[in-house]
């Protein structure tokens, strides 16, 4: 598994392939393609497995990149290269970064700080995009939750976005399915199957192929709900050309759903957003 350092010139490079601005998705299966790692480095967690360990320490990277001025991101989540950043090589990238962590742990500690240089540079900044706050809580108490009671909280979160008649099967004989919405677009209403893997770990290529084979003569819409993240092949294969699509609802996602629905998360406006994870919430379902 790569350690972060090793990952600021890869999503450097990635950010400008995709022409020089890109999501946070984008840079991700960028960088993994390009690296080329396997399934099974992507298939390890990161603690309670919202993301996988790569995704993460994909995050430090790009905190660090932005922090040394390389990089600069908008409200809506859109990287881009700055025109210092523009200017990087490998060795100097990984030079500014060592030179960033070293003045940082000086401010932190004053003048006599009684750490190594390589120790300040082994202890990488956690920001940026990372929310280790609410959604780490939101994930924990998901995973707590019995199959049945995280099926129904998955019913009522497709009724609070607009889907109809939605039934909880989750029965012997519906091949995995867990439940069946009808969803109305304009003029037009079709069935959506969905599929809840409350996981710790990553979810790969396999479940999306048995979700979709489960789904063969009933209906060609379906939702995969997951806890945690999906790996690369996941993705690829869940829009693979010639197969019915599935949407991939991941850990990250379902935690903004649930709190843009207002299920099981207060949120208190203030000059930063609080947000407050209501634990008891989770034993009514």
């Amino acid at each position: 598994m790569p350690v972060y350092h090793e990952l600021l010139w890869p999503t450097l490079v990635a950010i400008r392939e995709l022409g020089g601005s890109a999501t946070i998705p984008e840079i991700n299966e960028r960088v993994i393609a390009n690296e080329r790692f396997t399934e099974d480095q992507q298939a390890v967690a990161h603690g309670n497995g919202r993301s996988s360990e790569i995704e993460y320490r994909l995050a430090w990277a790009r905190s660090n990149l932005k922090s040394i001025g390389a990089t600069e991101n908008s409200q809506r989540g859109v990287w881009s290269i700055t025109e210092y950043g523009r200017s990087l090589t490998p060795e100097t990238v990984r030079a500014a970064d060592r030179d960033w962590r070293i003045e940082l742990a000086a401010r932190r500690r004053g003048a006599e700080t009684g750490q190594t240089t390589e120790e300040a540079d082994e202890t990488p900044e956690v920001g940026g995009d990372l929310d280790l706050g609410w959604k780490d809580q939101l994930v924990t108490r998901l995973l707590g939750m019995a199959p049945d009671a995280f099926e129904r909280l998955a019913q009522r979160l497709l009724r609070e976005a607009g889907f109809t008649n939605v039934n909880v099967t989750g029965r012997s004989g519906d091949r995995g399915l867990d439940g069946v919405g009808v969803y109305q677009l304009s003029l037009v209403s079709f069935p959506v199957f969905f599929q809840c893997k409350r996981y710790a770990d990553p979810v790969g290529p396999g479940a999306v192929r048995d979700f979709r084979g489960a789904m063969a003569g009933r209906g060609e819409k379906g939702l995969l709900i997951t806890t945690s993240s999906f790996t690369r092949e996941a993705k690829l294969e869940a829009s693979r050309d010639g197969a019915p699509p599935v949407e991939l609802i991941d850990g990250d996602r379902l935690c903004d759903l649930l709190k843009e629905h207002g299920l099981g998360v207060r949120v208190t406006e203030r000059i930063e957003e609080d947000v407050t994870v209501l634990a008891a919430f989770f034993d009514d379902i």
